[in-house]
């Protein structure tokens, strides 16, 4: 009787790691807004991380393009560096979603999509 007991036990625990590991195959952690991130916290596809703009977009938070002479933050161009005391928070409910649908880091079954930017924002 143990035996069969510790046979079941087994098979379950195979067929939920199975399951689990379907859930995430390339071992990386999903982007939620039950997550904090830092500036400039990098995800394949979706951008670099504005913690308090709580988005992901395009460039690194602050950075400087010389021929515009404007620093980048936040979905928007200005003459000066945006300057804030948040450089970590979780994203918005849509930030999340919409980064986790684009990265490139991780494999997805079926079919794909492209993504691309021109400092737009992931964040609402």
């Amino acid at each position: 009787m143990k035996r069969s007991r510790q046979v079941r036990l087994t098979l379950l625990t195979g067929i939920s790691a199975g399951v689990l590991a379907g859930c995430s195959p390339s071992g990386k952690p999903p982007l939620t807004a039950s997550n904090v991130y830092t500036n400039d916290y990098y995800v394949p596809g979706a951008g670099y991380y504005h913690a308090p703009f709580r988005g992901w977009f395009a460039y690194p938070y602050n950075f400087f393009d010389q021929q515009r002479q404007q620093y980048f933050y936040g979905g928007q161009w200005a003459p000066s560096p945006y300057e804030s005391i948040i450089n970590i928070s979780s994203p918005t409910v849509t930030a999340a979603d919409a980064a986790e649908a684009v990265r490139t880091d991780v494999s997805r079954g079926g079919f794909g999509g492209t993504y691309s930017s021109s400092g737009s924002s992931f964040f609402s």
